[in-house]
């Protein structure tokens, strides 16, 4: 099995990394295309891969193609390989917004293509992944994607018409996340903590929190209520947050990303 890539950005490695983790292949049954050559060689030589200036030639290699490109890019890479695509190999986008409906516009036959919606956190192989599929790609096509997309954090097969909701909670949020973290980070450098100091802790806490949800099963607001002791600190700083209306503004914040999605 050869796995192509077209786009060799941040993502593209993350998946990369993920796959050579599970060895689900080797570095030699791997090939990329970028936009510049100095990309193709650094991403070259820190994974072993092969690499192609040609992305029409990367597509007529892999049985399995992943679109690791812009959304604004798409339509030009797609009009390139349109010829060197047929029934048998399985597409994989990760273009947030281009529906695997749209996508198949560009191919005068049956075409297998599996949408994909990854976040940031698989950089560091910690991803949460939405995956659907149109109706050529089978379930043996579906089980493989998802073995790939696994490998670099977690993978869920959802409804199409789900994926711009995911956009929002999943593939957006992380920037709320890093912005929650700046904001407890700034309030503890005001209690007198040293910065770099005030990040781990707030980020720790963070990531500790949701594995905790995770692991446990429990529901956040059971989670919730075991720090809120009667009368004590943590109640008091949830009524700030209530006041403020902190959790409004997480609902509206990613509601407009799931607009602003479907525009896309």
């Amino acid at each position: 099995m050869v796995i192509g890539f077209i786009g060799l950005g941040n993502m593209a490695k993350a998946m990369i990394s993920g796959i050579l983790k599970d060895q689900l292949v080797n570095p030699e049954d791997i090939i990329g295309s970028s936009a510049t050559q100095e990309t193709m060689d650094r991403v070259s030589s820190e994974y072993g891969i092969r690499t192609n200036v040609s992305n029409k030639a990367v597509a007529s290699a892999a049985d399995i193609l992943i679109l690791a490109v812009k959304p604004l890019t798409l339509p030009v890479v797609l009009e390139e390989i349109m010829d060197a695509i047929d029934e048998n190999k399985l597409i994989i986008s990760v273009a947030a917004g281009k529906t695997t409906k749209w996508i198949s516009q560009y191919f005068s036959r049956p075409v297998k293509i599996v949408r994909c919606m990854p976040n940031t956190p698989a950089l560091v192989q910690e991803g949460c992944s939405a995956l659907c599929r149109n109706e050529n790609v089978t379930d043996e096509d579906l089980r493989t994607a998802l073995r790939i997309i696994a490998s670099f954090g977690t993978a869920e097969v959802v409804n199409e018409n789900l994926m711009d909701v995911v956009g929002g909670v999943s593939g957006s949020s992380p920037a709320y996340v890093f912005m929650f973290i700046e904001a407890m980070a700034d309030a503890a450098v005001k209690g007198g903590m040293q910065r770099k100091q005030a990040y781990r802790f707030a980020a720790q806490t963070v990531m500790g929190s949701a594995r905790l949800m995770l692991e446990s099963g429990r529901h956040p607001a059971e989670l919730k209520d075991m720090v809120c002791s009667p009368g004590g600190t943590t109640i008091e700083g949830l009524e700030v947050l209530e006041q403020n209306g902190f959790r409004a503004a997480v609902m509206e914040a990613i509601g407009a990303c799931v607009e602003k999605s479907k525009k896309l």
